[in-house]
């Protein structure tokens, strides 16, 4: 079985951040930070990280910030080299020519249509897809233990996590089959079932890596749950032509497109980091002390 490198991962990023408002009204969700840096830009190194050579962005009208983003700052950077200031914070938001492209997904109809809408950039080749949303903490990145297992296996992977039962109908749920550690054979798919439906508690979150195919199945732009063009239709359809398995990775996942997951995550990366860790800590402590 010949394996073919993953090379392209897709970020659809065109979606309005109603959870959020009012802070995402003129904002990018993306754009918002979690403790100094974008919620784009971590996913954009984990990317690059697991081997990714060419970030495809599927946005919409006012995103344009995702893009400048990963600009070299001009103004900005000669201002702090004059004044001898370091720009190696600066780093992970620069881009190489060509690393970053970007393409309109004019209507919000569902995960689907926006993946479908990079199919040219796609092309023929394997290739991942990031939800920014989902922040996954830990080292290597989840995307990196997803190609190593890719790798061996081949085919199309999902990455998953054990999920509440009574939340079953907040993801796309798998039919679990042989298990080998942290991996899963998936026999089927079902998007947003009710509890009493649901085959598994095993739940599909913000990273997967499939075969070209899909582009095809997707062609068809059928509606599926909530009247939206589901990627996990599609990716059932997969099942049974090509292999497909789901990997457990080992990171925290933070769910950041509601305001509690977006606090949490703050409050979880604050803690972690290694400059103000202590201090925050310290503070939190008092906090929690007057509440």
């Amino acid at each position: 079985m010949s394996i073919r490198k993953v090379r392209k991962a897709v970020f659809p990023v065109a979606g309005l951040g109603t959870r959020l408002l009012p802070a995402t009204k003129s904002t990018p969700k993306e754009m918002l930070t979690i403790v100094d840096k974008p919620l784009i830009q971590y996913a954009v190194e984990e990317a690059r990280a697991a081997g990714i050579e060419q970030m495809i962005f599927v946005t919409g009208r006012g995103k344009g910030a995702l893009e400048d983003h990963f600009d070299i700052g001009f103004e900005l950077e000669s201002t702090m080299a004059a004044r001898g200031k370091s720009l190696e914070r600066l780093s992970g938001a620069r881009s190489l020519f060509g690393e970053i492209v970007s393409v309109r997904q004019q209507q919000p109809l569902g995960l689907g249509h926006a993946v479908w809408c990079a199919r040219h950039i796609v092309g023929d080749e394997p290739f991942a897809v990031l939800l920014p949303d989902d922040l996954m903490a830990g080292a290597p990145g989840a995307l990196a233990q997803m190609v190593e297992a890719y790798n061996e296996l081949g085919g199309n992977i999902v990455c998953a996590e054990q999920v509440a039962p009574e939340r079953t109908a907040s993801y796309g749920i798998i039919t679990p089959g042989e298990k080998s550690g942290n991996r899963t054979e998936v026999r089927g798919l079902i998007e947003k079932p009710a509890p009493a439906d649901a085959p598994s508690n095993l739940g599909v979150i913000g990273r997967y890596i499939l075969q070209p195919e899909i582009m095809d199945l997707l062609d068809a732009l059928e509606p599926g749950s909530g009247g939206e063009i589901q990627l996990t239709d599609a990716m059932a359809k997969l099942i049974g032509r090509q292999p497909f398995h789901a990997v457990t990775v080992d990171a925290v996942r933070h769910d950041c497109g509601d305001s509690l997951g977006f606090v949490l995550a703050n409050l979880a990366l604050a803690l972690d980091d290694q400059e103000i860790g202590a201090t925050v800590a310290g503070a939190a402590r008092n906090l929690l002390a007057r509440a």
